[in-house]
């Protein structure tokens, strides 16, 4: 299968050639277009795109894998995704594969995350969409989540009509310790933070407080935390089903 891999930490992410490593060893024909620079939180950004101008490409060297390409691009992981899916870098990919990114995407983070948005812009343009992130830890197990992901592929890739998009979220161990795969729901938003102006005016600081609750136990976030590899598919772009709105504007209007 021709898959995409591409990142938010940007090209020099060792997330990224651990993902790389194991599907181009799973017999994938794979190549590589990510980011310049870490543009973490990006979301599924494209910016501007035709209004910019070209984007620009660089070259990069993998030595350890020999034949596959590797570019990278001045714009989000997102604009990768769609440059790469529009014939940019040749035949478009059967499925886009993005991470491994440092730090669980879990609950609210996956509408923030670069690393799923770039999956959610993949099926958007038509093209599964596979979002593989580790448990944070000063230095991360990507091998673990990177197999994990050879292994996703197949059933992310497989047409129930529409492009799937899976999220895949590792906790930060070796392969043989993890307690197994588990399918998870978001958790529910749980974080504190606090927003502090400065005296000056300025600046404003955001500081990461902690949990103010404690997660359910079949929440991504819980398993993650608790030993277990979760899987959630994600819908993207799906309207709700909440009748109503158009009365009420045309109501409010006069």
């Amino acid at each position: 299968m021709r898959i995409l891999v591409t990142n938010d930490d940007g090209v020099d992410s060792p997330g990224l050639a651990a993902l790389a490593h194991a599907l181009h060893g799973a017999g994938h024909d794979v190549f590589v277009v990510a980011p310049q620079t870490d543009l973490s939180g990006t979301s599924a950004a494209i910016g501007p795109l035709h209004r910019a101008g070209p984007l620009s490409v660089t070259e990069r060297d993998w030595p350890d894998l020999p034949g596959v390409p590797v570019l990278a691009l001045d714009a989000p992981p997102a604009a990768a995704v769609y440059a790469a899916c529009l014939g940019g870098f040749g035949e478009p990919p059967a499925l886009v594969a993005s991470g491994v990114n440092p730090g669980a995407n879990t609950g609210h983070l996956v509408l923030h995350s670069g690393t799923v948005g770039a999956a959610l812009t993949a099926a958007g343009l038509g093209v599964p969409g596979l979002a593989v992130s580790v448990k944070w830890a000063d230095e991360p197990h990507f091998a673990t989540a990177a197999a994990l992901a050879a292994a996703a592929v197949e059933w992310t890739a497989t047409d129930p009509g529409t492009p799937r998009v899976l999220n895949l979220n590792a906790p930060d161990c070796p392969l043989e310790e993890v307690k197994g795969v588990r399918p998870a729901r978001l958790a529910p938003y749980g974080e504190l933070w606090v927003a502090t102006a400065d005296s000056s005016g300025g600046e404003v600081h955001l500081e990461f407080k902690g949990h103010h609750r404690e997660p359910e136990p079949d929440t991504d976030y819980a398993l993650v935390r608790d030993g277990y590899a979760t899987v959630t598919p994600l819908a993207g772009l799906v309207a709700a089903s909440v009748a109503g709105a158009a009365d009420a504007i045309t109501a409010a209007l006069g």
